[in-house]
Protein backbone atom coordinates (compact mmCIF):
# COMPACT_ATOMS: atom_id res chain seq x y z
CA UNK A 1 0.00 0.00 0.00
CA UNK A 2 2.75 2.59 0.91
CA UNK A 3 4.42 1.57 -2.68
CA UNK A 4 1.35 2.30 -4.18
CA UNK A 5 0.95 5.78 -2.44
CA UNK A 6 4.61 6.94 -3.06
CA UNK A 7 4.01 6.03 -6.71
CA UNK A 8 0.94 7.32 -6.85
CA UNK A 9 1.99 10.81 -5.25
CA UNK A 10 5.28 10.90 -7.74
CA UNK A 11 3.03 10.54 -10.78
CA UNK A 12 4.90 8.18 -11.75
CA UNK A 13 3.34 5.70 -14.37
CA UNK A 14 3.51 2.30 -13.42
CA UNK A 15 4.58 0.32 -10.08
CA UNK A 16 6.19 -3.08 -9.94
CA UNK A 17 4.68 -6.47 -8.15
CA UNK A 18 6.80 -9.27 -7.82
CA UNK A 19 5.71 -12.65 -9.03
CA UNK A 20 2.75 -13.78 -11.44
CA UNK A 21 -0.07 -12.09 -9.43
CA UNK A 22 -1.58 -15.56 -9.21
CA UNK A 23 -0.75 -17.12 -5.29
CA UNK A 24 -4.03 -17.06 -3.54
CA UNK A 25 -4.48 -15.16 0.15
CA UNK A 26 -6.53 -14.93 2.76
CA UNK A 27 -7.10 -11.92 4.69
CA UNK A 28 -8.61 -11.06 8.17
CA UNK A 29 -9.01 -7.69 9.51
CA UNK A 30 -7.20 -6.69 12.83
CA UNK A 31 -10.98 -5.83 14.78
CA UNK A 32 -12.49 -9.41 13.34
CA UNK A 33 -9.59 -10.68 14.77
CA UNK A 34 -10.87 -8.81 18.03
CA UNK A 35 -14.19 -9.95 18.04
CA UNK A 36 -13.67 -13.83 17.24
CA UNK A 37 -11.54 -13.84 21.04
CA UNK A 38 -14.57 -12.11 22.20
CA UNK A 39 -16.61 -14.77 21.06
CA UNK A 40 -14.71 -17.55 22.41
CA UNK A 41 -14.78 -15.95 25.91
CA UNK A 42 -17.99 -16.14 25.89
CA UNK A 43 -19.13 -19.21 23.39
CA UNK A 44 -16.22 -21.78 23.50
CA UNK A 45 -14.97 -24.06 26.32
CA UNK A 46 -13.53 -26.80 23.73
CA UNK A 47 -9.97 -28.36 24.25
CA UNK A 48 -9.36 -28.39 20.48
CA UNK A 49 -7.74 -25.78 18.59
CA UNK A 50 -9.79 -23.95 16.41
CA UNK A 51 -8.74 -22.11 13.05
CA UNK A 52 -9.38 -18.05 12.48
CA UNK A 53 -9.73 -16.77 9.21
CA UNK A 54 -11.81 -15.00 7.01
CA UNK A 55 -12.68 -18.42 4.98
CA UNK A 56 -12.09 -16.25 1.92
CA UNK A 57 -9.49 -16.28 -0.91
CA UNK A 58 -7.75 -13.75 -2.94
CA UNK A 59 -5.07 -13.86 -5.66
CA UNK A 60 -2.27 -11.13 -5.17
CA UNK A 61 -3.64 -9.97 -9.02
CA UNK A 62 -6.76 -9.00 -7.52
CA UNK A 63 -5.47 -7.74 -4.13
CA UNK A 64 -3.10 -5.55 -6.23
CA UNK A 65 -6.06 -4.20 -8.19
CA UNK A 66 -8.05 -3.62 -5.22
CA UNK A 67 -4.95 -1.59 -3.71
CA UNK A 68 -4.50 -0.02 -6.68
CA UNK A 69 -7.93 1.39 -6.66
CA UNK A 70 -8.50 2.14 -2.93
CA UNK A 71 -5.20 4.47 -2.77
CA UNK A 72 -6.35 5.81 -6.33
CA UNK A 73 -3.35 5.20 -8.61
CA UNK A 74 -4.51 5.50 -12.35
CA UNK A 75 -0.64 4.02 -13.78
CA UNK A 76 -0.34 0.38 -14.27
CA UNK A 77 0.73 -2.57 -12.56
CA UNK A 78 3.93 -4.54 -13.94
CA UNK A 79 4.20 -7.80 -12.85
CA UNK A 80 7.57 -8.69 -12.57
CA UNK A 81 7.87 -12.65 -13.09
CA UNK A 82 11.03 -12.72 -13.15
CA UNK A 83 10.77 -12.66 -8.48
CA UNK A 84 8.77 -15.41 -6.96
CA UNK A 85 5.41 -15.88 -6.49
CA UNK A 86 5.61 -17.82 -3.36
CA UNK A 87 3.66 -20.20 -1.43
CA UNK A 88 0.73 -20.81 -4.26
CA UNK A 89 -2.32 -20.80 -1.95
CA UNK A 90 -2.65 -20.37 2.05
CA UNK A 91 -5.96 -20.75 3.58
CA UNK A 92 -6.76 -21.52 7.19
CA UNK A 93 -9.21 -24.29 7.40
CA UNK A 94 -12.33 -21.96 8.79
CA UNK A 95 -15.17 -24.72 8.75
CA UNK A 96 -14.81 -25.42 12.49
CA UNK A 97 -15.38 -21.39 13.02
CA UNK A 98 -18.23 -21.32 10.91
CA UNK A 99 -20.36 -24.26 12.44
CA UNK A 100 -19.81 -22.00 15.90
CA UNK A 101 -21.54 -19.31 14.00
CA UNK A 102 -19.38 -16.48 13.73
CA UNK A 103 -18.43 -14.83 10.54
CA UNK A 104 -16.35 -11.85 9.49
CA UNK A 105 -17.62 -8.09 9.58
CA UNK A 106 -15.12 -6.21 7.88
CA UNK A 107 -14.40 -7.17 4.03
CA UNK A 108 -11.15 -6.82 2.51
CA UNK A 109 -12.09 -4.11 0.62
CA UNK A 110 -13.37 -1.89 3.67
CA UNK A 111 -10.14 -3.03 5.79
CA UNK A 112 -7.80 -1.85 3.05
CA UNK A 113 -9.87 1.88 3.22
CA UNK A 114 -9.88 1.88 6.77
CA UNK A 115 -6.39 1.35 6.86
CA UNK A 116 -4.98 3.34 4.04
CA UNK A 117 -7.19 6.21 5.68
CA UNK A 118 -4.96 5.76 8.88
CA UNK A 119 -1.79 5.37 7.02
CA UNK A 120 -2.65 8.84 5.46
CA UNK A 121 -3.49 10.34 9.08
CA UNK A 122 -0.12 8.85 11.19
CA UNK A 123 1.86 7.50 8.60
CA UNK A 124 2.87 9.18 5.10
CA UNK A 125 5.63 11.97 4.77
Amino acid sequence: MRRFHEVKVRNAMEVAVWGTGSPLREFLHVDDLADVVVFFMDKYSGLEHVNVGSGKEVSIKELAELVKEVVGFQGELVWDSSKPDGTPRKLMDSLKLAGLGWVPKISLRDGLVDTYKWYLEYVKQ
